[in-house]
């Protein structure tokens, strides 16, 4: 989909399985099982929403994915699909690793910046060496000196390589990365998670990762019990999610793994989708 002169085009980060009760809070499993189903195991299928863009001459990666450095015991506790998906996807647009020029991360939980490094020769290496890696500075701090609460959702080897590789570019706060893509913070499921934003054309695209995990966390008070903040959390899904509707915005969620892209609008005061298809 294009964006005035940027192009927008879904990349797969690859399949993988959480906990129901874990991704819905205090939303009870009749509730949140009639929306999507759980397996025997309380785990509900969940996707790495990715996405490539080409904007001011450059090729940007939005997100990771889980990437492929799982042992097997984690591989099959989170369900992570085999392979290298991410890589896989961007191969079937022609893009190699190497002719990747910028990654943003809306943070760096495994799920969602586990691809940004790869093991060769032993080493562990960022996946893509010629690329600078966004990020917000106090969420890098952070990653590197997590809590007990949050310290499962980093793995530092998808992260530090990229320090010592000197290739992060640290913002802060709300501020346009290139012309026409903007990163904003929406607090709440962590201190300084950001929204990717994407502006031309006429249309505005936002790529909000786990403000809004999936479909079924549209309703105000469905958010995932990983939220470190979730009062927080709910203050920005309502100021955001009534921004989207009113201004017609496409938004892109995290990890639905059936309708990744959609609009949303009011349907007396109930907030309803449609699927948007951005490969076209």
């Amino acid at each position: 989909m294009h964006f005035g002169e940027i192009e927008v085009l879904p990349v797969h980060g690859g399949n993988f399985y959480l906990d129901g009760g874990a991704m819905f809070g205090v939303v009870p499993k009749p509730l949140w099982e009639k929306k999507t189903p759980a397996d025997e195991r309380n785990r509900i299928r969940l996707a790495a929403n990715s996405l490539f863009v080409r904007a001011a001459g450059k090729n940007i990666v939005v997100e990771t994915g889980n990437g492929t450095k799982w042992d097997s015991k984690l591989r099959n506790i989170y369900g992570i699909q085999e392979g290298d998906p991410l890589r896989d996807s961007l191969a079937q647009l022609g893009v190699a690793a190497e002719k990747v020029d910028m990654v943003i991360n809306t943070h760096l939980h495994f799920d969602h910046a586990g691809g940004n490094t790869r093991v060769v020769d032993g080493r562990d290496v960022p996946t893509f060496p010629n690329a600078q890696y966004v990020v917000q500075r106090a969420e890098l701090e952070h990653a590197m000196n997590p809590t007990e609460r949050d310290r499962a959702s980093y793995f530092a080897d998808r992260f530090v390589p990229v320090s010592e590789a000197a290739q992060w570019r640290l913002v802060d706060g709300d501020v346009e990365i290139v012309p026409g893509i903007s990163a904003v913070r929406i607090p709440g499921h962590n201190a300084d998670i950001q929204a990717v934003k994407v502006c031309g054309g006429n249309r505005t695209m936002i790529f909000v990762a786990d403000m809004l995990p999936t479909r079924h966390h549209l309703p105000l008070a469905w958010m995932p019990g990983y939220d470190l903040y979730p009062l927080q959390t709910l203050e920005t899904k309502r100021k955001r999610i009534a921004e989207i509707v009113a201004q017609g915005w496409i938004v892109v969620f995290g990890h639905d793994p059936d309708f990744p892209a959609a609009t949303l609008h009011d349907g007396n005061g109930k907030i309803e989708f449609e699927p948007v298809d951005l490969s076209k």
